[in-house]
C-alpha cells in the first residue's frame, strides 16, 4: 500500500525545495494537492517520481521540479484571474487554484476536459472553470487576464494569447524544444510584449504551438 501522503512530502523535499522554489503558497499547494488523482490507475505507483507522466495520446503531467519553478516566475497574486493553456487532467489547473483569485482551464480534448472537472470537483475547486476549446486559441470570453500559464512546451505563442493579456499582465512558457528550451516571462506594458528567458526547462510539448515550416530551396 502506497503512502501517497508521505510520496508527496519527498517530492516537495526532494524535487521542489531544492531547485530553489522558496515561496510558501507554492509549497503549501504542492503538499495539499493529490497529485495521483490526476494520473492513470496505471501510473499511480509512480505519481510523484520526477518525471513528466503521459495522460493521453501526446499529453503528459509536468514534471514537478520544472512546474514549481514556473510557478514561482509567474508571482502568481491572490486576485490574479489566470488563463490556463492546456488543463490536462487539471493538476495544474488546481494549483493554479490555490494561488490565483480565479482560473479558466482551456482544453481541447472533451475526455481530458471531462476528467479535468470530476477531479477539481473531487477537490471541491470552485474558482476553476474548465472549458472546451482550441488551446492555442486561449478563451476570451473571460479576458483579459493577469495570468496565462502554458502548460508544455511550445515553438511559438499565437497572438490571440498576448492579445488576452490585461495591462501588465505575464505569461509564462517555455518556449523551444528539448534540452535548448527556456522558461520564458513575457509581460504587456503600454500595449507591447517584452520577455526575458529565465532558466533552461526539459519538458514535453504541448501539441498545437509549432512554428510553421519554411521550404528552403
Amino acid at each position: 500500500m502506497i503512502d501517497f501522503e508521505q510520496a508527496r512530502v519527498k517530492m516537495v523535499d526532494g524535487q521542489i525545495r531544492t531547485t530553489d522554489v522558496t515561496y510558501h503558497s507554492i509549497i503549501a499547494a504542492f503538499l495539499d494537492i493529490p497529485r495521483e488523482i490526476f494520473v492513470p490507475d496505471s501510473l499511480k505507483a509512480v505519481a510523484y517520481i520526477d518525471e513528466d507522466l503521459p495522460i493521453a495520446p501526446g499529453r503528459y503531467l509536468m514534471d514537478p521540479s520544472p512546474l514549481g519553478k514556473l510557478l514561482q516566475l509567474a508571482e502568481i497574486r491572490s486576485s490574479d484571474l489566470a488563463l490556463e493553456i492546456g488543463a490536462g487532467t487539471g493538476y495544474v489547473s488546481a494549483l493554479l487554484g490555490r494561488l490565483a483569485g480565479g482560473v479558466v482551464a482551456v482544453e481541447s480534448d472533451p475526455d481530458l476536459a471531462t476528467k479535468a472537472r470530476e477531479n477539481l470537483a473531487k477537490l471541491g475547486q470552485d474558482n476553476v472553470k474548465v472549458v472546451d476549446a482550441p488551446l492555442e486559441q486561449g478563451y476570451q470570453s473571460d479576458a483579459p487576464y493577469d495570468l496565462i500559464f502554458i502548460n508544455g512546451a511550445v515553438e511559438e505563442i499565437p497572438a490571440p494569447l498576448f492579445q488576452q493579456l490585461r495591462e501588465g499582465g505575464r505569461l509564462i512558457a517555455v518556449v523551444g524544444e528539448g534540452h535548448s528550451a527556456r522558461a520564458t516571462l513575457f509581460v504587456k506594458a503600454a500595449g507591447t510584449i517584452s520577455s526575458t528567458a529565465f532558466f533552461n526547462a526539459t519538458i514535453k510539448p504541448l501539441p498545437g504551438f509549432s512554428k510553421a515550416r519554411e521550404f528552403v530551396f
